[in-house]
């Protein structure tokens, strides 16, 4: 199914996106933005180096566009503890809860295409989804559907800890899912839960009659020119990668989670894409266009996507498959051995993307939020990026713990992409597990 898309200007999306004119000088960094020269880019390179010395951090490369401004993206420490490989930021990676924007841009563009409707039951589409008469599809899309996260469940996180080869398909992760009671009224409050991303990734199908791997490469990652992008079907990961540790094994070693089969996340957390896509993707996915100035989502439906409404957590808000937090817009991604973050601050027109490759967890949490921390503090001091832990979706508790309380309602901001097996990022994006790491995206 191929679309068309006739360039638009829209005057949020100008908001989010500016573009500079050939040979126009650039523009004076807006107040409570740091420009980056020399000078900066060392103070950079120290913060992000002192954080993997302090972290036991393997590799991290790092991206941070700011339009006007040279771009700083550098790549520390190694890919591949076993070869001493250094980590590049042309490696694929595994991103987790980013595949979140993926899969609704797909939802949206069905939307816009008149054959879903964002306010129709899920019962509509889909047979099988218990209360699928009372959840709709927007709620599906905002967290707010009730639904149990299946990668909370302790009998699947045995068995994943087990067994992280495993090849899941979409119906096993429901089918556990739907084992439980549902958390919640549809609507009622926020709370991060994977099988929602699941079911639209079914809805994807259904609609489009296409698997989603192919309608996600034909519709969105060939139009957004993203070659580095992919939903494997298997375990499977483009070469160069980086190699991800994760401890999130029976005897709490740490071990390589780079052929780990990812299929548990599927829909919500199993793409693989590199620094240098996330960086195109991010303006795309904030502003609705293209990188040729056509649409990729009506300025309505992209307006919807980006209503960010309340977490119960300060500083965070949740859209469409779409996070803010403190100003920053995109999603997060963690599972077992990868971490990911990739935003974009429209008010300074900075785009930030992050990678690294390991989630065993110590005394700092999240990864790549410590790091993201100590960046944006130099950068964008009036928007530091600081995801609470108690925001952090992606977290799963161990098989003998119990799962965190639900949060409360609260104010709009975006959390940060998933922790191990399947995962958000919440434009902020969901984040990471605690100790040890256990698999969200």
């Amino acid at each position: 199914m191929g679309r068309y898309r006739t360039p638009t200007v829209l005057a949020a999306a100008s908001l989010l996106l500016t573009a500079l004119c050939a040979g126009q000088a650039p523009a004076a960094a807006p107040p409570g933005r740091v420009g980056i020269d020399d000078v900066i880019a060392e103070k950079l390179d120290d913060a992000v180096t002192a954080a993997m010395r302090e972290a036991g951090i393997p590799g991290v490369a790092v991206g941070l566009w700011i339009d006007g401004d040279e771009p700083y993206v550098r790549a520390f420490g190694t890919s591949d503890k076993a070869t001493g490989t250094p980590i590049k930021t042309d490696m694929h990676t595994r991103i987790g809860s980013v595949t979140k924007t993926f899969t609704i841009t797909g939802v949206l563009q069905l939307v816009d295409d008149g054959t879903v409707r964002l306010d129709a039951p899920i019962s509509t589409y889909l047979d099988g989804v218990p209360g699928g008469d009372r959840i709709t599809v927007r709620q599906l899309a905002e967290m707010r559907s009730g639904l149990y996260n299946y990668t909370e469940d302790p009998r699947w996180l045995a068995a994943f800890k087990a067994d992280p080869y495993r090849s899941w398909t979409p119906q096993q992760l429901l089918d556990i899912a739907f084992r439980h009671p549902a958390d919640f009224p549809p609507g009622a409050r926020w709370e991060y839960s994977n099988t929602n991303t699941v079911l639209l990734g079914l809805l994807v199908e259904k609609i489009s009659g296409q698997p989603l791997h192919t309608y996600l490469e034909q519709e969105v990652f060939e139009p957004a020119d993203l070659d580095s992008t992919s939903l494997p079907t298997g375990a499977e990961i483009t070469s160069p990668y980086v190699h991800g540790y994760t401890n999130f094994t029976p005897d709490g070693a740490t071990v390589d989670a780079s052929q780990w089969n990812p299929s548990w996340g599927w829909a919500a957390g199993a793409m693989i894409s590199t620094v240098d896509d996330l960086h195109s993707w991010v303006p795309t996915l904030v502003s609705g266009r293209l990188p040729d100035g056509g649409r990729l989502l009506e300025p309505g439906t992209q307006a919807q996507r980006l209503r960010m409404l309340p977490t119960g957590h300060p500083e965070v808000g949740y859209g469409l498959g779409i996070a803010a937090i403190d100003g920053w817009v995109g999603h997060s991604g963690e599972l077992p051995g990868y971490e990911t973050i990739a935003v974009r601050l429209p008010q300074d027109r900075a785009t930030l993307v992050i990678v690294v490759n390991s989630d065993v967890d110590g005394k700092f949490g999240n990864l790549s939020s410590l790091v993201a921390n100590k960046v944006t503090e130099i950068v964008t001091p009036e928007h530091v990026w600081s995801l609470p832990k108690a925001a952090q979706p992606n977290a799963v508790p161990e098989p003998s713990a119990s799962p965190a309380p639900p949060a409360s309602p609260a104010s709009p901001a975006s959390p940060a992409p998933p922790a191990s097996p399947a995962s958000p990022a919440p434009p902020a994006s969901p984040a990471s597990p605690a100790p040890p790491a256990s698999p969200q995206p």
